[in-house]
């Protein structure tokens, strides 16, 4: 499902974005945090923090699950990152500026996670909310099902 033909490209393409966007915001890109958002994107897969604390712990860093979750917290407060609640993992964002609702497919078989954006949808959204007069906090939405390579593979 990736449209990602170089992923080292991807991937040093989304740390250079968090670089500018935390510049222009006046905040600090900490080692750990690129490091966690480097992990994230080194596969189109969602991650858990188990597994990211798994990693990092053989690196330099003495980082414990409070840590990884601070870190974490900074990425999807910045959009650098979203969780995928039904996995409880994260993926990388591959446009952080971009304010448009977005939701997600994600193949059962091969773990795929595509990023979807599509204005009837979240204006479907927003019209049943005020509707019911409900103020949102956040949107997730995640879809899971097969996706096409996958459906090919099984005939």
């Amino acid at each position: 499902m990736s449209n990602c033909s170089n992923h080292n490209l991807c991937i040093d393409t989304a740390l250079i974005e968090a670089q500018k966007i935390c510049d222009q915001r006046n905040i600090r890109f900490t080692d750990l945090r690129r490091t966690i958002l480097k992990i994230i994107w080194q596969s189109h897969k969602a991650i858990k923090a188990y597994d990211i604390l798994d990693q990092i712990s053989g690196m330099n860093f003495s980082a414990k699950p409070p840590t990884v979750y601070r870190a974490l917290d900074f990425l999807l407060e910045n959009g650098f990152i979203h969780k995928i609640n039904s996995l409880n993992s994260y993926i990388g964002c591959p446009n952080p500026l971009q304010n448009e609702q977005c939701y997600f497919i994600i193949c059962s078989s091969c773990d795929e996670i595509e990023e979807c954006s599509d204005k009837n949808i979240t204006n479907a959204i927003e019209s049943v909310m005020n509707k019911n007069k409900f103020s949102h906090k956040n949107i997730a939405i995640e879809i899971n099902g097969t996706c096409n390579n996958c459906l090919d593979n099984r005939k």
